[in-house]
């Protein structure tokens, strides 16, 4: 069975609460027909009820199972404000300007999150990703000892000889320009925790560099080095490598000649590139050329699953991305 009909499959199990919050975007409203008609999760759109009734309407499109919430008049507005300032009251957020901010679905989306009324989120088709990261951050936060959130993306190969069974994971394609050792540390444990989630692999970890073992010195390798020792010292069990070439991570006959012994040298199943701008490259490097699926970014590291979609993106993808998010939500 290939991996996202794995997904799919269980979040049919699941049926978790999955928050749609550009409830009038076109799109969006063709992903939750499918997903409520393959029982992907339960949906709950937000917007003006009369707007998106108008919309399927107009479209033919069912989504008579979702839940439609209008942030502007729902019943639990208070409550959120309150926990809201609760939460920033150390920024100077006051209950007026929470209020406020409540009429915003990228923020009442988190927010019925945090009170434990939705398990997780979808946004991005028309806001940016700033848009959609930053009251999650503020309000959701990160998972306890991560401060870091990232991007992964699930790279589906037909040759099943790559990787694991044809899958690597690339991290981190989609937040962090240039994160520091620790950053880069947190990022390699995430991600190996996301794939074992959601492809159920065993993690073997190469931390990407231009340099394997020493080959090279500069104060580039030097934080890969420092970051894979970080990384050691938070998952002792993990296991992870670097720092390693690209053709070292994955190619045996060059792993075990560069670093002999190694687990993961010619290996790897998850590569963290030391850089946003490498990674981003590097995925769609192998997406184009290589013709490999990418699946994501899917985002980890915050305490509840809230993820980004490309303005680009499709109904399908859309509906991948409702399922592996409540696989994320467990």
């Amino acid at each position: 069975m290939e991996l996202l009909d794995q997904i799919k499959d269980k979040a049919r199990t699941l049926q978790n609460r999955i928050v749609l919050a550009e409830g009038t975007e076109m799109r969006t409203l063709k992903a939750a027909e499918i997903v409520l008609k393959e029982k992907l999760a339960r949906i709950i759109l937000l917007g003006n009820p009369q707007e998106i009734t108008e919309l399927t309407l107009k479209e033919g499109i069912d989504i008579s199972g979702a839940k439609i919430i209008d942030p502007l008049t729902n019943v639990k507005r208070q409550h959120y404000a309150e926990m809201m300032v609760e939460i920033r009251k150390s920024k100077g957020l006051t209950l007026e300007d929470a209020l406020k901010s409540l009429n915003n679905p990228l923020v009442f989306g988190p927010m019925m999150i945090k009170a434990g009324d939705a398990d997780g989120e979808i946004a991005g088709a028309i806001n940016s990703t700033g848009d959609v990261l930053r009251p999650a951050l503020q309000f959701v936060k990160t998972l306890p000892g991560v401060s870091v959130v990232s991007g992964v993306f699930f790279m589906l190969f037909k040759d099943k000889s790559i990787g694991d069974n044809g899958i690597l994971v690339f991290a981190d394609c989609a937040v962090m320009p240039d994160p520091d050792e620790k950053q880069l540390a947190e990022i390699a444990v995430t991600t190996a925790k996301t794939a074992k989630t959601i492809a159920n692999i065993e993690p073997r970890v190469a931390m990407l560099s231009f340099s394997t073992k020493g080959s090279a010195k500069h104060a580039m390798v030097d934080k890969v080095v420092n970051a894979t020792r970080i990384a050691h010292e938070m998952e002792p069990e993990l296991m992870i490598d670097g720092e390693m070439q690209l053709d070292a991570a994955l190619n045996e006959e060059v792993g075990q000649l560069k670093s002999p012994g190694s687990l993961v040298a010619g290996k790897a199943n998850i590569l963290v590139f030391p850089g946003l701008e490498a990674a981003n490259i590097g995925y769609k490097l192998v997406q184009r050329l290589a013709g490999a699926e990418a699946i994501g970014p899917i985002l980890q590291g915050m305490a509840a699953p809230i993820n980004d979609l490309s303005r680009g993106c499709s109904t399908s993808d859309i509906v991948n991305m409702v399922a592996i998010t409540s696989m994320q939500a467990g």
